[in-house]
């Protein structure tokens, strides 16, 4: 008896084919595109009404935030808010969303249960950083982003190891991720803030050009790359969100 596999996969494998090949097929599409071309076909033609921006409202996160308002101020902003952020974190988010007029910018923080339960005392992150990172990070931004089909990342090719060879679009378990800075460089990125007088984090005068929680993040050494305070001394250098399930 001849079996058509095409018709007999489980739905969620076919499900999983499309969002791939539509990925790759708007990779291609935009593979030479700007970064305003890229967010205009995301936010207004591809995924309108069902796209958000995940921000950590780093070091070079106002250039991308700045991008999107210039498209959409009322845009659905995620940030993580795991409990473990900078107090300049912080401060910075509420004066850049005020100054760019963001109008829904979403604290996602992790289930309080699931923190008592795992990280009672607070200092998982010194135990085991990869549990951390998911239950601050992975874990809540799953549920932050059930209904949206697709979301906004600020990676950049230059940040090198597995960026490299980011694509302008990419299938990611249930979404398609939209990467527009992907060919950016940290001058483009200054460069950019300056011409449109975005406020710098504070940090980012102390040494800290990539920052996320304050127990995993330190400041980095003339020479070094640009994440090489993240995480420092051990081999991990993603939090989670942008793994290969992510």
């Amino acid at each position: 008896m001849n079996i058509n596999l095409a018709t007999t996969a489980p739905a969620e494998a076919r499900s999983e084919s499309e969002l791939e090949a539509r990925a790759r097929r708007l990779a291609m599409q935009y593979s030479c595109s700007d970064a305003q071309e890229i967010l205009r076909h995301a936010m207004e033609v591809e995924f309108p009404g069902r796209i958000a921006l995940v921000s950590s409202f780093g070091a070079e996160s106002a250039a991308l935030l700045h991008l999107v308002s210039e498209i959409d101020k009322s845009i659905p902003v995620i940030f993580l808010e795991t409990g473990k952020h900078f107090a300049q974190t912080l401060s910075y988010q509420r004066k850049l969303a005020n100054q760019l007029g963001l109008t829904d910018v979403r604290d996602i923080r992790p289930n309080a249960e699931d923190v008592e339960a795992q990280d009672a005392d607070g200092g998982l992150w010194k135990r085991d950083a990869d549990a951390c990172c998911t239950l601050r990070k992975v874990a809540p931004l799953a549920s932050a982003l059930d209904g949206f089909d697709a979301w906004i990342t600020g990676r950049k090719q230059f940040h090198g190891a597995g960026r490299i060879n980011l694509p302008a679009f990419e299938a990611a378990a249930a979404h398609i991720k939209v990467n527009p800075l992907i060919r950016w460089s940290s001058e483009a990125v200054a460069e950019y803030a300056a011409v449109n007088d975005l406020p710098a984090h504070p940090l980012v005068a102390q040494g800290y050009p990539s920052i996320g929680c304050w127990p995993c993040t330190h400041p980095v050494a003339a020479g070094e790359d640009v994440r090489a305070g993240r995480w420092r001394g051990s081999a991990k250098t993603e939090c989670g969100i942008h793994g290969a399930a992510s």
